[in-house]
């Protein structure tokens, strides 16, 4: 049976909402799959390790300054680190081993997405804050965002989500909890409710940004 620390590990979906906006000036050098190519929504700011993008069946490898796709999975290599630049000043950081589908964007509002492997960490202005809210659907859980700096993925051998700025609301097994800076609660498989909001102390902080970072 496997543990809970393998289900943390290998199962994170992500979807359905708003997600980062597109900035003027990406969509030059654009990367085409046929003539029915999705548009760019971003691009990748810094990487460490290898990075690919798939889309119907092509591969390509993703390196600094790469634009990547609405309907493309990325995908990060065992050791690897993967910043990508949603505008001028949104991002979204993946860990190693993650696997990230773009969905849908809508420029300065939002889109939709799923992360099916890894951990994330994403960044946004605070000003967007009240603007557009993300939701991350995963198999723990429904995580609306309206923070502006939120770990989502493994940690402590759960699937954990912790508040740096701003606040969550996290929503499994029909419990809701809101998370607010500073906090984090852990969901210890699919079907479980999360854990009331507690403080995570220093070392797991460090250990959960680290792994994105």
């Amino acid at each position: 049976m496997p543990t809970a620390r393998t289900r943390a590990t290998s199962s994170l979906v992500v979807d359905r909402r708003e997600f980062l906006g597109f900035g003027a000036g990406l969509t030059s050098g654009l990367w085409v799959a046929g003539a029915d190519a999705a548009p760019a929504s971003g691009l990748v700011e810094t990487m460490r390790g290898e990075a690919f993008a798939e889309l119907k069946g092509a591969r390509r490898a993703l390196a600094v300054r790469a634009n990547v796709f609405v309907e493309e999975t990325i995908l990060t290599g065992q050791t690897a680190r993967l910043s990508l630049r949603f505008g001028t000043d949104t991002t979204l950081r993946l860990g190693a081993a993650a696997r990230l589908t773009i969905d849908r964007y809508i420029a300065n509002a939002g889109g939709e997405f799923s992360l099916m492997e890894g951990g994330i960490l994403l960044d946004r202005p605070r000003k967007q804050q009240k603007n557009a809210e993300s939701v991350l659907r995963s198999l723990f859980g429904l995580i609306a965002i309206r923070g502006t700096r939120v770990f989502a993925g493994p940690s402590n051998g759960v699937f954990g989500v912790f508040v740096v700025h701003g606040s969550v609301d996290v929503t499994a097994a029909g419990k809701t909890v809101k998370v607010d800076r500073g906090f984090g609660t852990n969901i210890a498989s699919p079907g479980d409710p999360p854990t009331d909001p507690a403080a995570w102390k220093r070392p797991r902080i460090r250990a959960a940004l680290a792994s994105v970072v």
